[in-house]
Formats: structure tokens, C-alpha cells, sequence
């Protein structure tokens, strides 16, 4: 973030017809509800020279009907290779494609994108591919180009885009610093009721914990989430931060309490449902459930809080 873009004075936030928020060179094209999944936030950085797409969701393809509101784009450029992130990129297949270098063989090959979630039972497995094609229109861009951590896009003048690695939910999830008008944007950081989320094969609860120290000492005037929440200040975005991040110790605080009477295996773990609402009834959440509540009993393990009393069960320390 450089101290030019700081100095300027960013353009008042403005309304732009069909659900949209222009700040600056910035708009935020909202979804339906605010970007509730299975749609969410898009957003688009318009300089002289170019004009680069983030995250194109669902929302953009409700879009492509209405001309007026469908934007006409040189780049896309993803948070995270997930299927809400890029379920619009198809309708621009001659812009140039952008994904952090650890994501990238998600979208190189749908082999490569089912690897991401790392699903084992083969016949949810094979749906779920479906499901990326049919509904999340996953088409591969084997022409895709890397990027890392500190990576900049110029957009011509003072508008560019500098890339921040914030793992965790991804090995190659990244934030988005949007010049001049002083806009964060946090990808799945989305700071909703929810949680991290770290369900997947490519998923790490600890890195993503060091994703949420770093995101805070990231100053802007305006913070922008894919999913719910849109657009904050500062002030609402570290009240909803302290939320966001204060799950994880919940989920390890109740996961102790359910070790603490008796041995239990990761499947029992997993049916207890620590992630998940009781009464939710999606197909993924078993194994989502095992393997967030399996990197907390790893890591429980390792500081001596759980041991393992049998092969496969788990009982919290002091009680074995």
C-alpha cells in the first residue's frame, strides 16, 4: 500500500444501477441476498487501460443477459480456486486468467479442481464434479497465469491491484489491495456468523489463523467480503473480525468438552457436528466435519491437550 494511495482522496461511494456500489474505480457487483452462497461479491477495477474482473460469481451470469450491466472485462483475476469464485468466468474466455500460484492447478484441470476439496467417497465425489460443470460452469483454463504473494496489476494511471497471500481456506486464498480508492478486499474472509471455514483437502486451520493476524494490520477505508457482509469501515470490519476468528477457539472449546468423558473416534467427532448446525443436511458435511475437527485434534495432540488412548480414539488430556 503506497503512501500515494493514501494521501489521495477517494471518490464518495455512490450507487450504480443493477445492485451495485461504485467506490472509486471500484464496483462492487452484489449478488442476490448480498452474496449468499451459493452466489457472491464481484468486483470490478476499472483504469485507462484495463479493466480487471475479481471473483466472477453466479451473480455475473444473471448479468449477461442485460447488456448494460454485464461488464466487458481484459482480466480476471480469482481470490481462490473454489467453485463460487469462478462461476462467471466462462463468459470471458479471451481475457487474460490470474490465480495464486498454489491454487493454480485447480484451474488448470477439473482433476486438478477436485483435488482442492479432496473428497474420498467416489460416487459424492462424481456428483460434485457434476455439479462444478453443470451449475458453477467449471471450464479449465490451462492458459491461466501465476501469481504470489506482493504481485501487482497495473491498470493504468494510479489504478493497480497489489495481491496479499492470506492461506488457510486455500493454500493459495489471497486479499486484494485496490488503488487509489483504499478497498481491501477479503475473498472468504467473509467475516460472517458461519466461521472460518478449513473443510477442505487444501484447507489449514493454522495458517488460516495467521491469515487473520495479518489481515488486521492491514489498514484501508473500505473492506469488501465475497459472501453476506459487502462493503465495511474499519471499525465494523475489526468488530466482525474479532467474531469471525473468535469460532475457531469456540470450536475447540466445545470439541475438549466432548473429549472430556470418554474416548471418541474422529467418525463420532464428526456426527457430534461442531462445523455445522445440527439440522443442516448437506451431502459434504461428514467429511468437511472430520477434517476441520481433525487438524484441532492434531494440534491438540501435539501440545498435550488429547491423547490418542486406542488407535482412532481420542480422550481430552488428564482423563486416560
Amino acid at each position: 500500500m503506497s503512501d500515494t494511495a493514501r494521501m489521495q482522496k477517494p471518490a464518495p461511494p455512490g450507487p450504480v444501477a443493477g445492485g451495485a456500489l461504485r467506490l472509486g474505480a471500484v464496483t462492487v457487483l452484489f449478488g442476490p441476498q448480498r452474496g449468499r452462497y451459493p452466489d457472491g461479491n464481484s468486483l470490478l477495477l476499472t483504469g485507462p487501460d484495463e479493466r480487471l474482473l475479481i471473483d466472477p460469481s453466479l451473480g455475473v451470469v444473471a448479468r449477461r443477459g442485460k447488456e448494460k450491466e454485464r461488464p466487458q472485462v481484459d482480466r480476471i483475476v480469482l481470490s481462490h480456486c473454489h467453485e463460487d469464485h469462478l462461476a462467471g468466468a466462462f463468459l470471458f474466455p479471451e481475457a487474460r486468467a490470474h490465480l495464486h500460484e498454489a491454487d493454480l492447478p485447480g484451474w488448470q484441470s477439473l482433476d486438478g479442481f477436485m483435488a482442492i476439496y479432496g473428497i474420498e467417497d467416489a460416487t459424492l465425489e462424481a456428483t460434485w464434479r457434476r455439479l462444478c460443470v453443470e451449475q458453477f460452469h467449471y471450464a479449465p483454463r490451462p492458459d491461466a497465469e501465476s501469481f504470489a504473494d506482493g504481485a501487482v496489476f497495473e491498470l493504468g494511471g494510479n489504478v493497480r491491484l497489489r495481491v496479499i497471500h492470506l492461506p488457510g481456506h486455500t493454500r493459495g486464498h489471497s486479499a486484494f489491495y485496490l488503488e487509489p480508492d483504499d478497498v481491501l478486499y477479503l475473498g472468504d474472509i467473509d467475516l460472517t456468523s458461519f466461521g472460518p471455514y478449513y473443510g477442505d483437502a487444501w484447507s489449514d486451520l493454522e495458517d488460516f489463523e495467521q491469515s487473520l493476524v495479518r489481515v488486521r494490520e492491514i489498514e484501508a477505508r473500505h473492506y469488501a467480503t465475497f459472501h453476506h457482509i459487502g462493503v465495511l469501515d474499519r471499525n465494523a470490519f475489526l468488530a466482525r473480525l474479532d467474531r469471525f476468528a473468535a469460532v475457531i477457539q469456540s470450536r475447540e472449546e466445545r470439541l475438549l468438552a466432548f473429549l472430556s468423558d470418554a474416548p471418541r473416534s474422529l467418525d463420532e467427532v464428526a456426527a457430534h457436528r461442531f462445523v455445522y448446525r445440527p439440522g443442516d443436511a448437506l451431502a459434504t458435511i461428514p467429511s468437511v466435519e472430520r477434517r476441520s475437527m481433525g487438524l484441532h485434534i492434531e494440534r491438540l495432540q501435539r501440545a498435550g491437550r488429547v491423547r490418542e488412548t486406542e488407535p482412532g480414539k481420542f480422550l481430552a488430556d488428564g482423563l486416560a
